[in-house]
């Protein structure tokens, strides 16, 4: 068909299958790829990987290339445990007592050690530290006392002031009483 000749139908009919064509491209391509790095088939992580809908997957032509895929992949698996290249349970049981006794170990031997550090440190603080401390012991008694005699002091100071103050307020009372009698005087009847 020339350009010319092309219907609208024709041009999307053939965009449909380019797409259809590029997308099962994808598909494969999917299925080769999670089968080099060894992960496990299906059909929801060939959809995924290939980021496809699950319905193409499931399709002709394509499901029969992941069913392959993954019968193949199984197939290698029963071979391999077949061989003995895996683990057996007892071997894994063995390896997981054998690293636990080396835990152990290394924690026993991780506390002897933290042991010997705390005591080198105490025996070093013990001969360094003991002059250090009684001068530091000495200071801190001094501005004890320091601060203690500038407490009496002020407290000293505060009595003072109370005595003060209790003794203006009386002189203020007596002062207010004065004045009201010099008022009541001067108010009375008959004085100029």
């Amino acid at each position: 068909m020339s350009e010319a000749r092309r219907s609208p139908g024709d041009v999307l009919r053939e965009a449909r299958q380019r797409d259809s064509q590029a997308k099962r491209a994808r598909v494969l391509a999917a299925v080769d790829d999670l089968k080099a790095k060894g992960e496990k088939i299906t059909f929801l992580a060939v959809a995924r990987a290939a980021g496809v809908s699950n319905w193409l997957v499931y399709s002709e032509g394509v499901r029969e290339h992941i069913e392959k895929a993954m019968k193949g992949q199984s197939a290698a698996e029963r071979r391999t445990r077949q061989s003995g290249k895996t683990a057996s349970a007892a071997s894994l049981a063995t390896d997981l007592a054998l690293a636990r006794e080396e835990n152990k170990a290394l924690r026993q031997e991780r506390d002897r050690l933290k042991a010997a550090v705390q005591r080198g440190l105490g025996a070093q603080l013990d001969q360094s530290g003991t002059k250090e401390l009684n001068q530091r012991v000495s200071e801190l008694l001094a501005a004890s006392e320091r601060l203690a005699a500038e407490r009496d002091e002020a407290r000293g100071e505060r009595d003072a002031l109370r005595a003060k103050l209790a003794e203006t307020e009386e002189d203020l009372a007596a002062a207010r009483e004065a004045g009201k009698r010099m008022l009541r005087q001067i108010n009375r009847p008959g004085n100029p």
